[in-house]
């Protein structure tokens, strides 16, 4: 069969699906997404209530060059979809009413900060960047686009010493304490990963690659919200000719010996030459079978998984003093906080949370005069999740905004919506109600995170924040034109 006729099915219209379908179909083939929900995202969804605009999920842009590298393989560039932003603080965090941080974008500023509350943090904090700059240029540039699908893609002795500089096998926990000694400013250091992943003890120091990218490479805003990144991947998909169908959830795969035909939706068999898999991977596995699959139950109970997350969108009818667009609430204990995300899995005695207020930037995600407000508490994948617990947070993260923007704002709630587990699980058939795919551990890093190909079967392969190479929106992109490159090549050799 002519390649250019070869058709590929991808799984799920999220960031690494439309990535993947939109590498296939440049590269010459027919391309098919099929999607569960009615609109494209994932976790990246919209919806809009009373005037209101919510982005679902992700609300953080950074590695702005993630996104120009991605279009730019398109010849396309992100202001061509959107307007971007830099958001000046960055954050702010909140370690009490009275201490409040603005993280500021200017880096000079940032190191003055940093001096405040320790003698010699500034240099320190140069020292720092110095080598996460190092890590950020060597492992996105050598690691994170490789396939991951065996040891020997890392053996150049190159590598070896490059591992070996990334401080692979040191925390960082261990890392970020020959830096810094004050509590402070280890906590602004190690939120990227309470946030994304795991404790600091158990994530390799490389990740400080992820301050690099919150620092000097800014926290930026895509002005009407962060769907407008899948509005326009969706139009991207769309020109190079990718047909996408909502509302079609895959109930099973037909097999045939080694290959997988196709997949069967309600509205009936849809043939492939080859499927990548952009839904969550343990769901996918579990519709091709044991003997098909490639890691049984006891593999999957055993992975880390990043959190889950309790959210909530409010519509509030006035605005709310003090609130920056991003706020960060660090203003109870952090590691108990995070053993009962990591160590010991429960609903949270005193969390921590995110509030977000698009609408302090961006006034066309609320009516005029009103709040647009995401709030967000990680917690455990896999916890019991009920309407009243959900009730039960909402009240206390209430008192604490009410408290510190010393305004009443539950009276003026016009549109409220929580999000959790169960959530999850219906809407992507998230494995144990995750939100951010597998935590960044050691032992979950390369080739050590399930394979991109399954192994039972020659043309079946997978993508998305539980395989290669990782969570988040950055590398979801990656993912899929790592995996569309890997199709392409081995349909190649057919």
């Amino acid at each position: 069969m002519d390649m250019k006729k070869k058709k590929i099915l991808v799984i799920g219209a999220g960031f690494s699906g439309l990535s993947a379908a939109t590498s296939l179909a440049d590269r010459g083939y027919e391309v098919e997404i099929l999607e569960k929900n009615s609109i494209a995202g994932g976790r990246a969804r919209v919806f809009s209530e009373l005037g209101f605009t919510f982005d679902m999920g992700p609300s953080w842009y950074w590695m702005p060059d993630i996104f120009e590298t991605y279009f730019g393989k398109f010849g396309k560039k992100p202001s061509d979809y959107y307007d971007l932003v830099r958001l000046d603080p960055s954050y702010t965090v909140i370690l009490s009413e009275n201490e409040v941080i603005d993280l500021p974008a200017n880096y000079a500023d940032l190191r003055q900060l940093f001096e405040s509350y320790e003698p010699g943090a500034a240099n320190a904090l140069d020292r720092f960047m110095d080598q996460a700059a190092y890590k950020y240029k060597v492992g996105i540039q050598n690691f994170v686009w490789k396939p991951s699908r065996k040891i020997s893609e890392f053996m150049s002795l190159k590598l070896l010493v490059d591992v070996v500089r990334l401080d692979v096998f040191q925390s960082f926990y261990s890392h970020i304490r020959k830096f810094f000694t004050s509590p402070t400013l280890l906590k602004l250091m190690e939120f990227p990963i309470l946030f994304l992943g795991a404790i600091s003890q158990n994530t390799p120091a490389m990740y400080s690659l992820m301050n690099y990218a919150e620092i000097k490479l800014g926290t930026w805003y895509p002005m009407g919200g962060m769907h407008l990144i899948v509005k326009g991947m969706v139009a991207l998909a769309e020109e190079k000719g990718v047909k996408i169908t909502y509302n079609s959830e895959v109930t099973s795969f037909r097999l045939a010996g080694k290959k997988v035909l196709g997949a069967e939706t309600a509205a009936g068999f849809v043939e492939a030459d080859a499927v990548v898999a952009g839904a969550d991977y343990h769901h996918v596995e579990t519709l091709l079978g044991d003997a098909h699959r490639n890691y049984d139950e006891a593999y999957w109970d055993k992975r880390v998984m990043a959190p889950s997350s309790l959210l909530f969108y409010l519509g509030i009818s006035k605005r709310i003093p003090r609130l920056k667009h991003h706020n960060l609430f660090f203003d109870r204990d952090f590691s108990l906080h995070s053993e009962e995300i990591y160590t010991d899995p429960a609903w949270p005695t005193d969390p921590l949370f995110y509030a977000s207020a698009p609408s302090v930037t961006d006034p066309s995600v609320a009516p005029e005069g009103c709040e647009n407000v995401f709030l967000l508490i990680p917690v455990a994948p896999d916890l019991v999740d009920t309407e009243e617990v959900r009730e039960k947070y909402f009240g206390q993260l209430m008192d604490r905004l009410e408290a510190y923007t010393g305004t009443s704002i539950r009276e003026h709630i016009v549109y409220k919506r929580s999000y959790a587990h169960r959530d999850f699980m219906s809407d992507y058939h998230a494995f144990k109600g995750n939100a951010y795919g597998l935590a960044n551990t050691l032992m979950q890093t390369a080739i050590l995170k399930p394979s991109l190909k399954n192994k039972n079967l020659d043309n079946m392969y997978y993508t998305g924040q539980l395989t290669v190479p990782g969570p988040g929106v950055p590398p979801s992109l990656i993912s899929g034109l790592v995996v569309a490159s890997e199709v392409d090549q081995e349909l190649n050799q057919r």
